[in-house]
């Protein structure tokens, strides 16, 4: 029988668990084990009880790994979590493995198998999977909640006895799974919405929407549904264009990432120069360095009038629902890892081939064997 182990989450400020009780149900029906750690619910206001309810054991930490076939988290695990691990299990969960070159090592040296939810392939079998678009969509909303929290305007248009208050004008830069969020709850909040994507198909995705897209001489479409690096002419107009457009803007919401890249920079210093006071900027990429010069991340700075807002791990704000859509990730990658209750990883397909970052220690996602060679 396969034995699931769900940790609480230490990680500073994060709310988050890797599996919710309903999820736990499903998998103790089809035959799994399931050992929840005491109180790793309780960020999300999922209580012990519930999971006990659910069919999971509730343990002590220490008792958490015995046997223990899978290891589901959010956040990368910590040494404590390494250290226990059994032979053959693997570790399933967050790793951005750029950032946390140690952890990487000290897995490897405990010759661990990690499977990696930013590495799940971008295909349509995997979609039900991918759980950095789970968790975007999350942020997205928020971003734009966010936006509207700091600005010291209404978002949408109000007539009143006192005269007619026109909609803020809201551009949301990078349109993927966080941008298409942002854009459709800023329309709820009845903004007018402006899009930028150097992709095509995205600026397609934001008109349908209700967004009006800003478009420009540019088409970089990447692999995997992401933009390629844009060429220094490409980023000359694109910053010439942009320019112009982010003067009238009442808020910004930026979203573009690289996976495993320092985020490009979209709001240069003589662009913000160029934003009146009371204009807001909210930028999800800080964790990966900012899309704006001035974000400092998990800060609100103000500069000459301009509120630029840095947020860090904003599913976690969210913890009920972020937490309930990266448990269902998890349970359907769980079909390829486990079958009527038995452990049984299917080693050859595509998906774990994929998001596999290290097997029994040897590291095979290309990018982190050479960021570790060469540190």
């Amino acid at each position: 029988m396969v034995t699931v182990a769900v940790p609480k989450e230490r990680a500073p400020g994060e709310r988050r668990v890797a599996l919710v009780p309903e999820v736990v149900a499903r998998l103790v029906k089809q035959g799994a084990r399931v050992r929840v750690e005491r109180g790793a619910g309780e960020g999300a206001y999922y209580p012990d009880a519930a999971y006990l309810e659910a069919g999971a054991e509730v343990v002590e930490r220490g008792a958490l790994l015995k046997g223990a076939n899978l290891l589901f988290t959010v956040q990368p695990p910590p040494e404590d979590l390494i250290g226990a691990l059994e032979p053959g299990a693997i570790v399933v969960g967050f790793v951005q493995a750029h950032k946390n070159l140690d952890l990487v090592k000290a897995l490897a040296a405990k010759k661990a198998t990690v499977i990696a939810m930013e590495l799940i392939p971008r295909i349509t079998r995997a979609q039900s999977m991918d759980a950095l678009s789970s968790q975007a969509t999350v942020a997205g909303y928020l971003a734009a909640l966010h936006a509207a929290r700091l600005s010291p305007r209404f978002f949408p248009m109000l007539t009143t006895a006192a005269g007619t208050i026109r909609p803020a004008k809201v551009m949301v830069m990078g349109v993927g799974v966080a941008g298409l969020m942002a854009i459709a709850t800023a329309k709820r909040l009845g903004a007018q919405v402006f899009a930028y994507d150097v992709r095509k198909a995205a600026v397609e995705q934001a008109l349908s929407l209700g967004a009006k897209p800003i478009e420009l001489p540019i088409s970089a479409e990447g692999e995997g549904g992401y933009a390629r690096e844009l060429t220094e002419e490409e980023k000359r107009i694109q910053h010439e264009a942009l320019r112009e457009h982010v003067a009238g803007m009442d808020a910004i919401i930026t979203t573009a990432q690289v996976p495993g890249r320092r985020a490009p920079i979209l709001l240069t210093e003589d662009m913000m120069e160029r934003l009146k006071p009371g204009t807001v900027v909210v930028d999800l990429a800080a964790e990966s360095g900012g899309n704006c010069v001035l974000t400092r991340p998990g800060e609100v700075v103000e500069v000459k009038g301009v509120r630029i807002f840095g947020p860090l791990n904003l599913p976690s704000e969210l913890a009920v629902h972020a937490s309930e859509m990266y448990a269902k990730n998890l349970l359907n990658l769980s079909s390829l890892l486990m079958e009527k209750g038995e452990f049984a990883p299917k080693w050859e397909d595509e998906i774990i081939q994929g998001a596999l970052l290290m097997k029994e220690g040897e590291i095979l996602h290309g990018p982190t064997k050479a960021l570790v060679g060469g540190a």
